[in-house]
């Protein structure tokens, strides 16, 4: 160049090439990337140490309304032996042998018989589902459960004017047969061992 803006001397002006976006952007997600991951790990380090305000159990998460840690059962009354329940077979129905047919199987279980025979003329005939189990008001939570366990779906009922201790099978029209003794003998583990009932976070 000439005149009056001719240049002189040997050096010449550097031109500076032009900055790259896409060199810009990703050193931006880069760097948001690696913030992210130092929050993140920030945080797991903090729900260690803290807890994280939940605590896992083998029954569920802690969370509210979620079974947590089950609680132990209350104390319930020993339940009685088969050996020690006399039990009166009675039969309610219009087949014959009902009743001493069952009483042989429930021996065979354990259980003591009494009386065997026709069913009274308050229940003949008038027990229209598979069973009527009868006893004292005492029976209610200790016998009566014990031999509803060789007749599931059997109705109990307490009389509570009712002697002694010895409680009533009334054989009814829906009876086809006792429980088989497999299955008997793992109600009556189930009654003798109740699971305890899980319990819930409070104050949620």
């Amino acid at each position: 160049m000439g005149g009056k803006y001719r240049i002189t001397g040997n050096k010449y002006p550097k031109m500076r090439r032009p900055r790259r976006r896409g060199r810009l952007v990703g050193l931006t997600v880069a760097s948001v990337v690696v913030l992210g991951v130092g929050g993140w790990g920030t945080l797991q380090l903090i729900d260690v140490f803290t807890g994280g305000g939940r605590k896992a159990s083998a029954a569920g998460d802690g969370e509210c309304g979620v079974k947590t840690k089950a609680s132990p059962s209350p104390s319930a009354k020993p339940l009685p032996e088969p050996r020690t329940i006399t039990v009166n077979v009675l039969n309610a129905t219009t087949r014959g042998g009902l009743a001493k047919k069952t009483a042989d199987e429930l021996k065979k279980r354990g259980f003591k018989i009494g009386d065997v025979g026709n069913a009274t003329k308050q229940y003949d005939k008038k027990v229209k589902g598979t069973g009527l189990l009868l006893g004292p008001a005492t029976a209610l939570d200790t016998t009566l459960p014990v031999l509803g366990t060789q007749l599931p779906g059997a109705e109990r009922r307490t009389e509570a004017a009712r002697e002694g201790a010895a409680v009533d099978l009334v054989i009814g029209d829906g009876f086809k047969a006792l429980a088989t003794q497999q299955d008997a003998d793992r109600a009556l583990t189930k009654l003798a061992r109740p699971e305890p009932a899980p319990t819930t976070k409070k104050g949620c």
